[in-house]
């Protein structure tokens, strides 16, 4: 009898294991969807509304890159203690990835009671962490969805939170979307983005435009930087603030940057040799350590020399895995390309950053440029800017210049280079090479003002 009472406790021992996650002692993925399945049962006759949602850690990589795994598994354990504690009698919490967790009230009926339910939950994870004498801070994103009928299934209820955790990640960090039918329709328009695509990549149908880099006191053009086009029959022009984030989540920005940069080279090979050509790395790039020999590879095959590229890279990238990022950029630089900072300004730990790795240029975001003769905020960033930059011997360009006012402000700042429609908008291979013979090599007349 006692030997049959210890098996069938054994039995239940290994069940609860198999449905606890290890490190935080919460339920783990098959305890949430047993949860949501028992809950869904048990209203099957009646089916009140009741909600889930998907919690993510904003940023939580970088920081158990910073403190260590062991200090990481310390602050998931707080994040879990909190979660636990914010959970009423109904509620349930469970981890369901590294850094996601899984929630479920069972009592709440409406997507605005959903959304601030979630709302307190980012705002008890924002309080400091402990991490053995320090101290660090997260944020999360959270995605929810609402029980409705009787016919949702727990994997469709899944699906919606996962959609919505999607838009709320895309929004920024700390920001709760609960979702809506709008949703379906915009993940179904990005799939269908996606496909297009794909095929697009493969049949070498997105083109490289080319927008000029000058020398702000001479309007001497001194370089281009290259910009992903892409036209599909079926879509029509896709901008690229829609299809090169869809690239970068859907793991074709590599295939996608190789194409671009294939037949940028090319056409440039044949220009003026001191002509250099600008490129921009996604941050998915920063972390493979195959993109240094993908990007050498191009350039052998087309002939085009190293010293006339210059990659541009943003602190969102550098941030992803710093060591890769910092590997990648020196293995290029050994090799003669240069490396320039984008978007200064819009990240994290700029000043940081610049001590840590060696940058050649600078890149002052638009978004001071676009204000400097209104805001005298945005004007003292970029003087302090240029000052730094000057005292760490690094070039600078001053991006989405529109107008001669805010040109004329930023040589009288002394910054030295300067990008914007004032001096040019993107254009193709062929009116590239037709700005080229009129501007540098004074074989086509100016066109009458």
């Amino acid at each position: 009898m006692y030997a049959l009472y210890g098996a069938g406790q054994l039995g239940r021992d290994n069940a609860d294991l198999a449905f606890t996650d290890p490190l935080t002692g919460l339920g783990n993925h098959r305890r949430f969807i047993d949860k949501v399945d028992r809950l869904i049962s048990d209203r099957a006759d009646d089916p009140a509304p009741f909600a889930i949602g998907i919690l993510d850690l904003d940023g939580f990589k970088p920081i158990n890159d910073l403190f260590g795994h062991r200090a990481g598994d310390d602050i998931l354990l707080q994040v879990a203690m909190r979660l636990r504690a914010a959970m009423d009698g109904s509620s349930v919490v469970t981890r369901v990835g590294a850094d996601e967790f899984a929630f479920l009230y069972p009592l709440v009926f409406s997507e605005e009671a959903a959304g601030e339910k979630a709302r307190m939950l980012i705002e008890i994870l924002s309080a400091p962490y402990d991490v053995g004498e320090r101290t660090a801070r997260l944020s999360a994103s959270v995605g929810c969805s609402l029980f409705h009928s009787g016919d949702e299934t727990t994997e469709l209820l899944l699906h919606k939170a996962e959609t919505a955790l999607y838009h709320a990640k895309r929004s920024g960090r700390g920001r709760v979307v609960v979702y809506t039918r709008e949703m379906e329709e915009a993940a179904k328009r990005v799939t269908r983005i996606e496909q297009a695509l794909r095929r697009a990549v493969s049949a070498g149908e997105v083109e490289p435009y080319f927008q000029p880099i000058v020398d702000l006191k001479t309007r001497r053009t001194v370089g281009f930087e290259t910009l992903a086009r892409w036209s599909d029959r079926d879509l029509g022009q896709v901008s690229p603030v829609v299809f090169i984030p869809i690239a970068e989540e859907r793991g074709i920005i590599g295939p996608l940057s190789q194409l671009v940069l294939r037949k940028a080279t090319e056409a440039a090979r044949n220009w003026p040799s001191d002509l250099f050509l600008s490129f921009n790395l996604s941050p998915s790039q920063l972390v493979d350590q195959n993109t240094g020999l993908h990007i050498l590879s191009i350039l052998d095959r087309t002939g085009f020399d190293p010293r006339r590229l210059e990659i541009e890279i943003t602190e969102t990238g550098l941030m992803s895995d710093p060591a890769s990022a910092e590997k990648i950029v020196s293995d290029l630089r050994r090799c003669g390309i240069r490396v320039s900072l984008d978007d200064f300004g819009t990240g994290q730990s700029s000043l940081g950053r610049l001590r840590e790795f060696h940058f050649d240029k600078l890149k002052i975001d638009r978004s001071f440029v676009s204000s400097i003769l209104q805001d005298r905020p945005s004007e003292h960033i970029i003087r302090a800017i240029l000052a730094m930059c000057e005292g760490l011997g690094m070039d600078v360009v001053a991006e989405g210049i529109e107008e001669e006012a805010q040109a004329q402000r930023l040589i009288a700042f002394g910054c030295a280079g300067g990008q914007g429609y004032l001096f040019g908008k993107p254009a193709d291979r062929d009116d590239t090479l037709t700005y080229l013979r009129r501007n540098i090599l004074g074989t086509v007349p100016a066109e009458p003002v």
